[in-house]
């Protein structure tokens, strides 16, 4: 390892320790979720984030927004909720000399990190308004596309208690996401801090920053981490073995109990998709853990959270309450022995 890659590696890490640090002085305990969140963002993807009201996630977002100094906007998603309130649309201005033309009017969407608060209570047709934002990073309206900024993060939540009058959202959507994180509730003394912290006259300001120009920087620096052919195989290894029916001769095995535990509650596995996520988290793992090659471990730490939503179960599955952390974790275990 030469000393500029050694000096920019530590950079790396430097910059993402700050902005965790930074995170963690306005939203208590959640460090899991932190380091998940800030992985993705610098991966170049979106978070699906599914927790119960109240827990902090617009805080989160809006803290990490003014750490990268960026645009943040947040949009409430409700059933009437129209496309163009997302990605904008075609007005109708006068010129100062009195003639009539159209304008782009902007929407929410045009910003560096986007709040979609409750999505999957907006229509399937807003939801997919997000589509092409989200993949293409662009808007097009009235045949002219409009691109985005370079840094273009969404974190959209769901509630995973109240399912009455909201739409699933559909499974090309689920995979754009890079991954979906869980936000759990806190525990004892995480919420005696929150009460601690928020009802009393002390208010708290970003001090450290971080431009968004050195988030780019950081994704492209993760994408130069080699991967040894043999853990390129194992991380598509992965990914087969979380769809049902396995063909390959290669990895299928007469007594695996995740192979029988896939085939019989697994409708459809991960996507490609799911392997790209897979192998680009593990490589922004593996420079937090001060090396410059993918090992297996950065690949099982990061299953949970890019495959949990790519993993479509049958009727028999959702019947008796089977779910895809079971599915992933009983064939990390498969995987690790």
């Amino acid at each position: 390892m030469t000393n500029s890659l050694r000096d920019r590696l530590d950079d790396f890490r430097g910059d993402f320790r700050l902005m965790e640090g930074e995170i963690s002085r306005f939203l208590v305990g959640q460090s899991v979720v932190i380091r998940d969140v800030l992985v993705a963002m610098i991966s170049g993807g979106h978070v699906l984030l599914e927790g119960v009201p109240g827990l902090g996630k617009t805080l989160l977002v809006r803290t990490l927004s003014n750490i990268v100094g960026g645009e943040f906007s947040r949009i409430q998603f409700t059933p009437d909720l129209m496309p163009a309130d997302l990605t904008g649309t075609n007005i109708m201005s006068r010129s100062v000399d009195g003639s009539s033309h159209f304008e782009f009017q902007r929407g929410a969407v045009f910003c560096n990190l986007l709040l979609a608060d409750e999505i999957n209570r907006a229509t399937p047709k807003t939801q997919a308004a997000l589509l092409e934002a989200m993949q293409e990073q662009s808007v097009t309206a009235g045949g002219v596309t409009y691109k985005l900024p370079d840094l273009f993060f969404v974190l959209a939540t769901q509630n995973p208690i109240e399912m009455e009058g909201t739409y699933l959202l559909p499974e090309a959507q689920l995979d754009r996401f890079f991954s979906k994180i869980i936000f759990p509730f806190p525990s004892l003394d995480e919420l005696v801090q929150i009460i601690d912290r928020t009802t009393t006259t002390e208010s708290l300001k970003v001090e450290a920053t971080i431009p968004i120009s050195r988030i780019i920087e950081m994704g492209q620096l993760a994408r130069e981490v080699t991967v040894a052919d043999e853990v390129k195989r194992f991380a598509a290894e992965l990914v087969m073995r979380t769809h049902p029916n396995l063909a390959d001769s290669e990895l299928k095995s007469k007594h695996s109990a995740s192979e029988k535990l896939v085939d019989k509650y697994v409708r459809y596995g991960a996507s490609p998709r799911g392997a790209q996520a897979l192998m680009l988290g593990a490589k922004v793992l593996a420079i937090l853990d001060g090396r410059v090659n993918v090992a297996r471990e950065d690949l099982i730490a990061m299953m949970p959270t890019v495959l949990r939503h790519r993993i479509i179960l049958t009727f028999e599955g959702e019947a008796e309450n089977i779910t895809t952390d079971e599915i992933i974790e009983t064939i990390i275990l498969y995987r690790s022995r």
